[in-house]
């Protein structure tokens, strides 16, 4: 190869790679705004108890309950769950997924080696030789003498044809020119792939924390109530043993008895049906870290008791929500990915440019591969243009036009119900420390009743009935307070989900998590 045809190719690819990338075709993305609404209400005001404060959240926002279980739980969840470990496979496969297009920017090279033993069919060597004595004559302006003329007779016989060895090693390349942004469009489109997978990945975690935060005050809340439950049956079995006593001794009838004995086997009824909540809670915790049923029942048993919801909660700036949900940049990521793929549908329709090269040693004999006169080589563009394709190519680029509209309409619907999350998170945090104020009255003022009526009871001023009453009442009382503990500690979960979890900037690697998963796997049960 001369170096003036070498200068040449070189100032042609330059040409073609400066060109590539300045002529793409397609539509450009353009980043939605951010969007919140016009007037934002603040459901914190009237709160009795917490207030919601705009101070930056931590990542590790169950920390705030001082509960050494739940934080030991949530730690753990991020090597053990089994939904985070999916969505990590999954970003893995995309991130391979990013390679695969990242390729198609670069030439490809190969090398390749071939030997091949034919032989000539007897019309097939006799054009070749004719047309090499033909040549020959022409060049030395006489006969072909001698040496051709034995072999046009042998192959005119079907003697004494030879068969032919033939050895090749070469180096081949190809490289697309993208003139148009074909191939720039498809890296786009993986890397807001990978993107919207990561943001995904990131979308289990915090609901998975969640999930797990809500659970874990669900059962503290249920534990609370069997705690209670419990309490009232002793008392309820000694105000039937008095009852019974009293009956014995002629100052009361059997109705006050059978009404004792009533209140303690429907209260016994109820202990059993919060016993196989607890259980199945309990298992609901053990799911959420891939462990088997009934593995964390002995340490969910102990230091038993709803967690305090903090005075102050951090949640940090809601107009900020747009950055720091995930599944708002999920939905981002893939609009920017639909756009990215109409540009390469639009690319389709214009012609594609390829170079194609290759240099090597082809011989006859195995011994003369390596010499220099053994050398072959061929270069030079190759171009396509779609003519006729049935619609195809029209039909794809109506397909991805119309899944970008449908990922704008996705994205915008995302965010409304994001801040309908937020909102209906912010009044049933608000709402519900107002109702836990009136049933810790309720329970105060039930519980004076009781010790009154208990009074009077064993003073004989009053009939046992006013006695169940008021201690069903307490109960009563009692259980909705319970209730409502763990329903505002899991009102607070419920928040920080809707903003976007502890909005961290990064999670754990997924390389890194890969490792630990591998670590620790074991096979199932």
């Amino acid at each position: 190869m001369s170096a003036a045809f070498t200068s040449r190719a070189l100032l042609c690819g330059c040409a073609l790679f400066t060109l590539s990338g300045c002529l793409m075709v397609g539509p450009e993305y353009h980043a939605p705004k951010p969007w919140s609404p016009a007037h934002y209400a603040d459901h914190t005001a009237g709160a009795p108890d917490s207030i919601v404060s705009e101070m930056k959240a931590d990542s590790h926002w169950w920390q705030i309950f001082h509960d050494p279980e739940l934080t030991s739980l949530e730690d753990r969840l991020v090597n053990q769950n089994l939904s985070f470990r999916l969505a990590t496979a999954n970003l893995a496969q995309s991130r391979a997924q990013l390679i695969m297009a990242g390729a198609e920017r670069f030439p490809a090279l190969s090398a390749t080696g071939s030997y091949q033993r034919s032989q000539y069919s007897t019309k097939q060597l006799q054009e070749i030789i004719g047309h090499v004595a033909g040549g020959i004559a022409k060049s030395e302006g006489g006969s072909i003498g001698s040496t051709v003329g034995p072999m046009l007779q042998d192959a005119a016989g079907g003697a004494n044809i030879p068969l032919l060895n033939q050895w090749r090693s070469a180096i081949d390349a190809t490289y697309e020119i993208d003139l148009w942004g074909r191939v720039a469009h498809q890296y786009d489109a993986a890397k807001a792939d990978l993107q919207a997978t990561d943001e995904e990945r990131r979308s289990v975690l915090i609901a998975q924390q969640a999930d797990m935060a809500h659970g874990y005050m669900s059962l503290r809340g249920d534990q609370q109530r069997l705690k209670i439950l419990r309490d009232n049956i002793k008392v309820l079995t000694q105000i039937a043993t008095i009852a019974q006593d009293r009956y014995r001794g002629g100052l009361v009838t059997e109705l006050d008895v059978d009404s004792a004995q009533a209140r303690l086997h429907d209260t016994q009824g109820q202990e059993a049906q919060l016993e196989q909540a607890v259980a199945q809670e309990e298992n609901a915790l053990a799911l959420l870290l891939g462990a088997p049923p009934e593995s964390l029942n002995a340490e969910l048993e102990k230091n038993a008791g709803v967690p305090v919801v903090p005075p102050v909660v951090p949640v940090g700036l809601p107009s900020e929500l747009a950055h720091r949900r995930p599944d708002i940049r999920e939905a981002e990521a893939r609009l920017r990915g639909a756009v990215a793929e109409v540009g390469e549908a639009t690319a389709d329709f214009y012609p594609k440019v390829t170079i194609n090269a290759d240099f090597g040693f082809q011989t006859l004999s195995f011994r003369d591969l390596g010499f220099w006169n053994a050398r072959a080589w061929n270069v030079g563009p190759s171009i396509s243009l779609p003519i006729f394709q049935g619609g195809r190519l029209y039909g794809q680029l109506e397909l991805k036009k119309y899944a970008q509209k449908a990922a704008a309409i996705s994205y915008q619907q995302t965010v409304i119900k994001a801040w309908h999350d937020v909102d209906n998170a912010l009044i049933a945090y608000r709402d519900e420390q107002l109702h836990r104020q009136g049933l810790q009255n309720a329970v105060n003022d039930n519980s004076k009743a009781l010790m009154l009526a208990q009074s009077q009871y064993r003073s004989g001023l009053t009939n046992y009935l006013n006695v169940l009453n008021a201690q069903a009442q307490l109960q009563s009382a009692q259980l909705d307070l319970a209730n409502s503990d763990a329903t505002l500690a899991t009102n607070l979960t419920r928040l920080y989900n809707a903003l976007g979890g502890g909005w961290e900037d990064a999670l754990p690697d997924s390389r890194d998590v890969a490792k630990a998963q591998l670590a620790s796997a074991t096979p199932g049960p």
